[in-house]
């Protein structure tokens, strides 16, 4: 569905993107996941046509998104940072969105009334940001937009908020084969919702993948031998990153946990034990291999 070649985006001398390719299925759930300052929010807003690239495409099915209104009345964008007509309230807001948005339903904006509960006569920009993020999920889903894009989205919820705004979003997933790209720093959650993930840094997409190929491409080894850990082995392995516990070595390798196992047991291990890493800890080490110091690391 949405096609980024060869982006690059600068601002002055700063260059927040640099040649970044982006490809996300229709249909799909799509974490984009990157330490501060790896250039997501930039990335987002040429996507929505805020920022018009400097170098490179997007498309949205084929068609350039900037400056088609086609294309933006079948996508909403909730961002962190939310904007409501300061005298509209709730129902005012939802009337708006009706005469933008062609799939807009009144049959849905009536069935979340009492999973959002809040009056629907109350000034929008009067209510707490929890609850003005509470109100840009609930008129967004009544759009039925193909494409939903959020940046930092639910912030601001309380859990039981969470989980249901997810549930619905995932449920139109399934059954309209509504598009989410989702860029947060709460891996945690990114995991149980995603299926696809893409890792920035420095303005570039460095890895792609589905989230099982992600997560299955890295793991935790944790073994000892009888003296010290071999330096054959440590040869024949692409470590990430190596620490001891004792006689326990805790190792993060890269590549087949079918090959690692093989590897390892040729020198005789007196434990070892193989442990998938999770979704954070896959951020941390991959990115870490490339150079970005852990102590920078905020997720």
């Amino acid at each position: 569905m949405i096609k980024v070649t060869d982006v690059s985006k600068s601002f002055g001398s700063f260059k927040s993107l640099d040649k970044l390719n982006i490809n996300v299925k229709d249909g799909s759930v799509y974490g984009l996941i990157g330490p501060n300052g790896a250039g997501k929010t930039t990335f987002i807003k040429n996507l929505m046509g805020i920022y018009r690239p400097d170098e490179g495409k997007i498309e949205i099915d084929g068609k350039d998104v900037y400056e088609n209104t086609e294309i933006k009345k079948e996508i909403i964008y909730i961002s962190d940072e939310l904007y409501f007509f300061p005298s509209y309230s709730i129902l005012d807001m939802a009337k708006y969105y009706e005469g933008i948005y062609p799939n807009w339903s009144w049959e849905i904006f009536d069935s979340l009334k009492p999973i959002y509960n809040i009056d629907v006569k109350r000034k929008v920009r009067r209510l707490s940001k929890g609850m003005q993020k509470q109100v840009a999920f609930w008129l967004g889903i009544c759009a039925q937009p193909r494409l939903m894009v959020l940046d930092e989205p639910v912030d601001g919820l309380d859990p039981v908020m969470r989980r249901n705004t997810w549930k619905i979003m995932l449920q139109m997933v399934a059954e309209n084969g509504m598009t989410v790209l989702v860029s947060s720093h709460n891996l945690r959650e990114l995991e149980d919702v995603c299926d696809h993930v893409g890792i920035m840094f420095n303005g570039k997409v460095v890895i792609e993948k589905s989230l099982d190929d992600v997560k299955g491409n890295i793991h935790k080894v944790q073994t000892a031998f009888k003296g010290v850990m071999p330096e054959e082995l440590k040869e024949r392995l692409e470590i990430l990153h190596s620490s001891s516990f004792g006689s326990v070595n805790m190792l993060i390798v890269k590549g087949s946990g079918e090959k690692i196992k093989q590897i390892v047991e040729e020198f005789d291990p007196i434990i070892l034990d193989i442990l998938p890493l999770s979704l954070e800890e896959v951020f941390i080490y991959e990115l870490g291999g490339m150079g970005y110091e852990f102590e920078n690391f905020i997720i």
